[in-house]
C-alpha cells in the first residue's frame, strides 16, 4: 500500500481512534457496565472500521482499478478488491 503514503497520517488517526474505542470497550467490561452500554460502543467500532476500510477501497479504486484516463478498468485488482469485499462482508 505504498500508495497510501499520501493518506498515511489521515489512516493512521483512524486507527487511533478505533483503538481508543476498543480500550473504551475493555474498560466497560472490566468495570462490568451495562449492556447497551457496550453494545453502543461496540456499533461506533463497526463504523469506525466500515469507514477506514471505505477510504482504502476508494484509493484502491482511483490508484488501480481504473486508468489515468478513468476509463480502463484493471481486471486483476477488480478481482482483488472483489475478494476482499466478500471476505469483508462475511
Amino acid at each position: 500500500m505504498t500508495h497510501t503514503i499520501r493518506e498515511k497520517k489521515k489512516l493512521l488517526a483512524r486507527v487511533g481512534r478505533i483503538r481508543g474505542q476498543i480500550e473504551a470497550i475493555e474498560r466497560a467490561l472490566s468495570e462490568e457496565a451495562d449492556c447497551e452500554r457496550v453494545m453502543h460502543m461496540i456499533a461506533g467500532i463497526r463504523g469506525g472500521v466500515a469507514g477506514l476500510m471505505a477510504e482504502v477501497v476508494e484509493d484502491h479504486i482511483r490508484t488501480h482499478l481504473v486508468g489515468p484516463d478513468r476509463s480502463a478498468l484493471n481486471a486483476d485488482a477488480a478481482d482483488q478488491l472483489i475478494e476482499v469485499v466478500h471476505t469483508y462482508l462475511k
